[in-house]
């Protein structure tokens, strides 16, 4: 299922903290590190079904308050860090969101049955054959 953050894009919050990244001096004079709060339990962009499995998938990564932080401090820039941060919202989302398939059982067919058994049988008569004979 694809989930475009862009249409919930009021409700996150950002701030801007000093970065550990790419910026020689500057990192000491500039906020460029962005930091993404969004809160998936007072969400209305969402459905409640969607909602609620996110919330389950995801409980180990929100706060206290129910708060999806992201921080990106990769660039130089601000904007750029902004744009991390919604892409690494988007693939959380997607990955959380996505269901495999369910697996099919199937039953082995009667030949492939046969050259099995045929295979232990020779197999368990070579090792008989190495017996020693008293």
């Amino acid at each position: 299922m694809l989930i475009d953050v862009s249409q919930f894009y009021h409700e996150f919050d950002f701030t801007y903290a000093r970065s550990r990244g790419p910026g020689g001096q500057n990192v000491n004079r500039t906020n460029s590190a962005a930091i993404l709060r969004w809160n998936l339990r007072d969400s209305q962009a969402l459905p409640e079904n969607i909602k609620a499995r996110l919330l389950e998938k995801l409980a180990a990564q929100l706060t206290v308050d129910g708060d999806i932080l992201i921080r990106s401090e990769e660039f130089r820039d601000q904007d750029q860090n902004r744009s991390a941060c919604l892409k690494r919202l988007q693939a959380l989302l997607q990955k959380a969101l996505f269901v495999p398939k369910k697996r099919v059982a199937t039953k082995p067919t009667r030949s492939s049955v046969r050259k099995r058994l045929d295979s232990k049988k020779r197999h368990s008569e070579v090792k008989a054959g190495r017996k020693k004979l008293y």
